[in-house]
């Protein structure tokens, strides 16, 4: 049975671990942990303690960051999170890897989208977004404009837009002129000024900040 699993945190190796060491969640699933939870990976060895996975789901976490905090990952397992892109870029390096995003509005509305390609470039290309094979699940085809572009954030930016994206929209995000989806905006709590709350433009539009959002990945 093919499950997504959250990817959670990474924690320290400590001297008794074991010397199988799971580069992603669904290498603890066939190490026989097949319940959802929080499980230790190590995409760059034992190296490498990180948090990991992109969650927005109260607005207890300030998105708002530089380069080298999206670079290193930021944000507490339990809650809000994001999923440092250097760690990102290793797993999808490994393995194809395809993406589900799971949103919710503040009237209890929920909708997904999944990507069946997906895949992040080094720094030294910007962490470039690779994505194809979209299938709707009700939030509409916003995320596919993104595709190609390279990582941004108020400090280093790298969008195709004259001004500065992720300035002008209080995020981290791969935007290019600027955005059609937004999961690192200002949380907002729904009604939003335009383009700045955590939008995903062809279901809620450019003014309407979404309650929850939750980014998963899993090896195809």
């Amino acid at each position: 049975m093919k499950v997504f699993v959250v990817l959670v945190a990474l924690l320290p190796v400590a001297v008794s671990s074991p010397p199988f060491l799971p580069v992603d969640c669904a290498d603890v699933y066939s190490s026989g942990f097949g319940s959802s939870g929080v499980y230790t990976i190590y995409p760059a060895g034992p190296t490498s303690p990180v948090q990991v996975i992109q969650r927005r789901m109260d607005g207890t976490v300030n998105f708002y960051r530089k380069w080298d905090q999206y670079k290193s990952g930021f944000g507490q397992a339990s809650g809000e999170y994001w999923l440092g892109l250097e760690n990102v870029h290793l797993l999808t390096l490994r393995k194809k890897y395809e993406l589900r995003v799971d949103m919710e509005d503040f009237e209890g509305a929920k909708v997904h989208v999944q990507y069946s390609s997906f895949s992040v470039g080094p720094e030294n290309d910007g962490y470039q977004l690779d994505l194809s094979g979209f299938t709707d699940g009700g939030a509409g085809n916003s995320m596919t404009a993104d595709s190609g572009k390279k990582f941004s954030t108020f400090d280093k930016d790298q969008d195709t837009s004259s001004s500065n994206c992720a300035q002008n929209y209080l995020g981290g995000w791969w935007y290019g002129e600027c955005h059609s989806v937004n999961p690192n905006g200002q949380y907002l709590w729904g009604s939003s000024i335009y383009g700045l709350g955590i939008n995903w433009v062809s279901w809620k539009g450019y003014k309407y900040s979404l309650k929850a959002i939750e980014m998963k990945i899993r090896p195809v």
